[in-house]
């Protein structure tokens, strides 16, 4: 319990240092801005070429555990779409971001850092095809469901062409496919870049935390939503259930990269799920309010998945 403790404390504890330090200085939202830009277009992808360049390439090429982690968290996904839609009727545009919200996990800012720090190095590579594939499918599901819903005015051909430059030009897919080119050609990298990405990734952890927290603290629990009553459980208990089922009988994982795959999946609401929320005017509020209960609610859910991680409590070579 002390190990568990030692880990969370600094993780959530930086959550916390940005929130009340937002609250205490008052900064406007905008103020946030550079930050966010340092994170986004130079630490995290850092972090995420870092990662995957000092990996051997074939260690790279796993498509089953993408495809398998992929399809659990869809599987979540669907859930909640069919719940929204068929069981409590709401519109298309809304059930898209309601599933979002129980299945698109934090694991850009939240992710690496928890992640590296719980389970070592060894949990670089899944961590970063998890982040790199997962994003780049939501970024086409996204809008191709609001799309359909109505409330993208985009011309077919113009959203088809949106969505590839988004997904082929984002920081984290661009940072990953350098580290498989630079892996898989065994290129050396000279020793001043390598400081420079080693500063760069070494502050991914810290300011993405540190945002998060100012972010929580900008976006003030205005509105519940009545989902939140399946939303909650469903994003921070049954989809690591689910990823963790997945990948266990699939099987021919390593133990490692299964825990990495299970701790990234009960991390709370993404952000993201707020932006598209407001990115299409649909469901803003109570999206905030999601991201801000399963975030708090995650510091005790989180810290019972790790506890199960770190004393075997996961069967992990009955499948092995």
């Amino acid at each position: 319990m002390a190990d568990i403790i030692s880990l969370l404390l600094p993780f959530f504890g930086l959550i916390l240092i940005g929130f009340l330090a937002a609250k205490a200085t008052k900064q406007p939202a905008d103020a946030l801005g550079w930050l966010n830009t340092f994170i986004i277009y130079a630490a995290l992808p850092a972090l995420f070429f870092k990662l995957v360049s000092r990996t051997p390439i074939e260690e790279l090429t796993r498509v089953d555990f993408i495809i398998t982690d992929i399809a659990a968290t869809y599987a979540v996904f669907i859930l909640l779409f069919i719940i929204g839609r068929f069981v409590r009727g709401n519109p298309l545009d809304e059930c898209t971001i309601q599933s979002f919200a129980g299945a698109y996990g934090n694991i850009g800012y939240m992710g690496p850092g928890l992640a590296l720090l719980a389970l070592g190095e060894a949990a670089a590579v899944p961590v970063a095809l998890i982040v790199c594939f997962e994003n780049a499918l939501h970024f086409i599901v996204a809008p191709a469901l609001m799309a359909a819903a109505g409330d993208d005015k985009r011309s077919a051909g113009r959203l088809a062409c949106d969505i590839v430059r988004k997904v082929a030009l984002h920081p984290f897919i661009l940072s990953t496919a350098a580290g498989f080119a630079v892996a898989a050609l065994h290129l050396e990298q000279p020793a001043a870049f390598q400081r420079l990405v080693d500063y760069l990734a070494q502050a991914a952890a810290p300011c993405a935390l540190f945002a998060m927290g100012v972010t929580l603290a900008l976006r003030p629990l205005k509105r519940i939503p009545a989902e939140i009553s399946y939303i909650v459980p469903a994003k921070l208990i049954l989809h690591p259930i689910a990823v963790f089922l997945a990948l266990a009988v699939i099987g021919g994982f390593e133990p490692v990269w299964i825990q990495a795959a299970v701790l990234l999946a009960s991390l709370p609401t993404a952000t993201n799920v707020f932006v598209i929320g407001q990115q299409y005017g649909v469901w803003q509020e109570r999206a905030s309010a999601t991201i801000l209960i399963t975030t708090v609610l995650s510091v005790a859910s989180v810290s019972l998945w790790l506890i199960a991680i770190r004393s075997g409590l996961l069967p992990l070579q009955l499948f092995l």
